[in-house]
């Protein structure tokens, strides 16, 4: 599958089989996240890799978006360096790649946003953060129970380019 396959593949899925993911499907997962463009090549992230049943359903407990994180195979939690300036876009490209990643390996995944929500810092204390990480988001992976919704309303490419100015 290429990148634009991967692209129009992807979907938020919220339903996953009992399967489990490998450790090294996870650790290409992360790889894939590492290797994400970032400002002035800072790379202020880390990631926490979640498969214990327990911590994903007290994830998913305390997520009030994320319920589905208990079904999951395993959750990454993307965080990034609270003092840098880029951090969400650094963090947001970094989820996109493990998003994109996840699609080409056969894996579902969704991206539950981190930053700013109620729940963040109950997330930072259950994952033991260290006070100079803040959560961007996290990510819920697994075998899909379900199938790509086959009409994902999209706007048109004549809806939203525009060439010089608007």
């Amino acid at each position: 599958m290429d990148v634009m396959e991967s692209i129009v593949n992807r979907f938020s899925c919220r339903s996953y089989k009992a399967d489990p993911i490998s450790s090294e499907m996870l650790m290409k997962l992360v790889d894939a996240g590492r290797l994400a463009p970032t400002s002035r090549g800072l790379q202020p992230w880390e990631f926490v890799v979640i498969t214990n049943v327990s911590t994903l359903r007290e994830l998913a407990k305390q997520v009030d978006s994320g319920r589905f994180i208990s079904s999951a195979a395993a959750c990454i939690a993307v965080f990034c360096r609270s003092d840098t300036d880029c951090a969400v876009e650094d963090g947001s490209a970094a989820t996109e790649n493990i998003l994109l990643a996840a699609t080409e390996m056969g894996l579902g995944s969704c991206w539950i946003a981190g930053d700013k929500k109620p729940y963040q810092p109950v997330v930072e204390q259950l994952l033991k953060t260290p006070p100079h990480l803040k959560l961007i988001s996290l990510i819920s992976l697994g075998v899909p129970a379900e199938v790509r919704p086959a009409d994902r309303k999209r706007k048109s490419l004549e809806e939203v380019l525009h060439w010089q100015c608007f």
